[in-house]
């Protein structure tokens, strides 16, 4: 069930370099237990919005909250230990560790349940995880890779998910079950903040979505609507909006 905004961020102007802004005054909101995508083209800002929030990345200005408390700019740690779970687009599993091992590491700032019994919910979860949980994860596929960043991200109990680029380099198969886990994991009451190359798919499962370009707010909407829109598909999506006849 959604509830009061879990996330917001408001105004925010970042950049890797002094005088080049990738973003210029972004917004967003995230109500608990909601999904939302953020899409748009190469370049738009989508990735580094993610790294403002998380703390990888200080803004020039604005401010992030959680429940409330303006977190702008506090080191990662910080965030997950408030409740933010991060899952980046590569280098996301520890290689030389099992699975087992990966996820122990991702319980160590949970606030909730014990250690044991998050590893047992997630292996409920993720099954295929509990069959290689003695393998090295850098013996993994990358969608088996890609679901044990997802577990492990889960271990410490957040409130809020961040996913870069989750389907990223994935076969069709596992980017099929990677939108699956992904809709399972939000069933389960846990907000998702979403950046996805593959937007259609992505927009189709949300709650809402936030189209960003030259890193700016330009559309935003519940999910369907948006791949219904005619102006965002002709910009950024490309073929037609759904339910529109092809003939």
């Amino acid at each position: 069930m959604m509830g009061g905004d879990v996330l917001a961020v408001e105004g925010i102007e970042a950049g890797y370099f002094p005088d080049v802004p990738i973003l210029n005054g972004v917004h967003l909101r995230i109500a608990a237990g909601e999904m939302v995508t953020i899409v748009g083209p190469n370049g738009a800002g989508k990735s580094t919005l993610v790294k403002v929030v998380i703390g990888l990345l200080p803004p020039w200005a604005g401010t992030v909250s959680l429940r409330g408390e303006d977190v702008t700019g506090r080191k990662p740690h910080a965030i997950v230990a408030r409740g933010v779970g991060y899952v980046a687009q590569r280098e996301n599993v520890f290689p030389s560790l099992s699975v087992e091992e990966n996820l122990l590491l991702g319980g160590l700032p949970s606030r909730t349940r014990t250690t044991g019994g998050r590893l047992e919910e997630l292996y409920e979860l993720f099954p295929r995880l509990r069959e290689r949980r003695r393998t090295a994860a850098g013996g993994l596929s990358g969608g088996e890779r890609q679901m044990l960043a997802l577990a492990r991200a889960l271990m410490a109990s957040p409130d809020v998910l961040l996913l870069d680029e989750p389907s990223a380099g994935l076969s069709p198969v596992a980017v099929d079950l990677m939108f699956e886990q992904i809709a399972l994991v939000n069933a389960r009451g846990i907000a998702i903040l979403m950046v996805e190359q593959n937007a259609r798919r992505a927009l189709a499962i949300s709650h809402r979505g936030y189209v960003l370009d030259a890193g700016q707010n330009r559309f935003e909407g519940p999910g369907p609507e948006l791949l219904r829109d005619p102006k965002v598909v002709e910009l950024y999506l490309g073929g037609q909006p759904a339910g529109a006849s092809s003939s």
